[in-house]
């Protein structure tokens, strides 16, 4: 594996990505609910806790214990003990909640392997059809920024989760947040949901690797790497 990855663990993954997530830039995922999202940064939350590295987790839908539980294994006493889970209420907790987790991956007293925001988007689309549209735009300016500052000063892989909405011109699913965003993440990957347990990932964006697609599977103990698709 390149020195400049984290391995996900999944072996069509890391092969699409040339060996795993880039730790100094933002890898966006975007997909419609039941793509796997959350279970992919569960998958490599777990790997990475499991090294002995913590794991900062700002949850904003509610992640499933069970599912953490049959990921982990034997290793879930010590899985929990490196992921330092918060689960804001609001936009606003949010904001705190992601300013909190970069300071805390930058101040360097504790080995952090990884910094994951699901789902970004969540309170944000909620802002949208009110009065502070505005204050809710920049507000997610300024996490997005937080988060790509904190990578780069601290060669830290970050992983955040994006919701979609179907555009009425091209009838396509497009990623929440705007061209700023897209911009900001350099990595994106595109989740679809395919029959079964079958789930398919598309490299729609990254600074080193061609596009290009995979399959993997959900099973009961977690993600099974898959072939191309």
């Amino acid at each position: 594996m390149a020195s400049d990855r984290v391995a996900t663990g999944i072996s069509s993954v890391d092969r699409l990505l040339g060996g795993g997530l880039e730790t100094d830039c933002l890898t966006e995922i975007y997909g419609e609910g039941g793509s796997a999202k959350t279970l992919f940064c569960l998958e490599i939350a777990a790997r990475i806790a499991r090294e002995g590295r913590y794991v900062l987790y700002v949850d904003t839908e509610g992640v499933s214990l069970e599912r953490l539980r049959a990921i982990a294994g034997a290793d879930l006493p010590k899985v929990l003990g490196h992921f330092l889970l918060t689960s804001p209420k609001d936009f606003e907790e949010q904001r705190r909640a992601v300013a909190t987790a970069c300071t805390l991956a930058r101040d360097g007293r504790r080995p952090i392997g990884l910094l994951v925001v699901d789902s970004l988007t969540n309170f944000y689309r909620l802002s949208l059809s009110g009065p502070d549209e505005d204050e809710a735009r920049e507000a997610l300016a300024l996490q997005i920024a937080d988060m790509v500052a904190t990578t780069r000063t601290r060669a830290l892989p970050a992983l955040l989760t994006n919701q979609v909405w179907r555009s009425p011109k091209e009838g396509t699913l497009e990623p929440v947040g705007g061209s700023y965003l897209n911009h900001a993440a350099k990595t994106i990957l595109r989740f679809d949901r395919l029959p079964g347990p079958r789930r398919r990932v598309v490299l729609m964006k990254h600074r080193a690797r061609p596009e290009g697609s995979v399959e993997f599977v959900i099973g009961s103990h977690g993600l099974e790497g898959g072939t191309p698709s």
